[in-house]
C-alpha cells in the first residue's frame, strides 16, 4: 500500500479485524461479518523510518486505526478501510510548507493606510462638535 512518495506499508503490517455491522440491513446485517477495522501498528513497522515514526505517533498516535461499514460486503469494506488508512497515513507523514516571510506591498501598505485614515475621519465626524465660545 502506497502512502507516500517513497513509503510503501506491506499489508502484513495492517491487521484487519471484521465485525457485525451497526445499522440497517435486516437478516443480512445479523448474520455477516461485515465491518472491518484495519488497524497499523507504528512502532512495529519496518516500512517506515525512526523520524518517520515520531511524526506519525505525534499527528495519529502509536496505533492508526480505520472502519468502514458503509457497504453491505466485507470485500468492499475492506477497500475503504485500506483506503481509509492510506489517507490519514498520508496526512500524518505529509511535511507542512515552510512558509516564506514576505513583505507587503506598496499598494496594499497605502489602501491599509488609507482606510484607516477614512475610518478615522468618520468617527471623527461623529464625535460631539467642540464648544469653541
Amino acid at each position: 500500500m502506497s502512502v507516500g512518495r517513497d513509503v510503501k506499508v506491506p499489508l502484513r503490517e495492517v491487521v484487519l479485524r471484521t465485525s457485525r455491522s451497526s445499522g440497517p440491513g435486516g437478516q443480512h446485517a445479523n448474520v455477516t461479518a461485515s465491518r472491518v477495522e484495519a488497524i497499523f501498528d507504528v512502532e512495529a513497522s519496518s516500512a517506515l523510518t525512526d523520524e518517520q515514526k515520531r511524526r506519525v505517533i505525534a499527528r495519529a498516535g502509536p496505533r492508526v486505526t480505520a472502519v468502514a461499514q458503509d457497504a453491505r460486503s466485507q470485500a468492499r469494506n475492506r477497500e475503504l478501510a485500506l483506503e481509509r488508512l492510506r489517507r490519514r497515513l498520508t496526512q500524518a507523514l505529509a511535511r507542512p510548507r515552510h512558509r516564506q516571510a514576505t513583505r507587503p506591498t506598496a499598494a496594499s501598505v497605502h489602501r491599509r493606510l488609507e482606510s484607516k485614515r477614512r475610518q478615522a475621519a468618520r468617527k471623527r465626524d461623529r464625535r460631539r462638535p467642540a464648544n469653541d465660545e
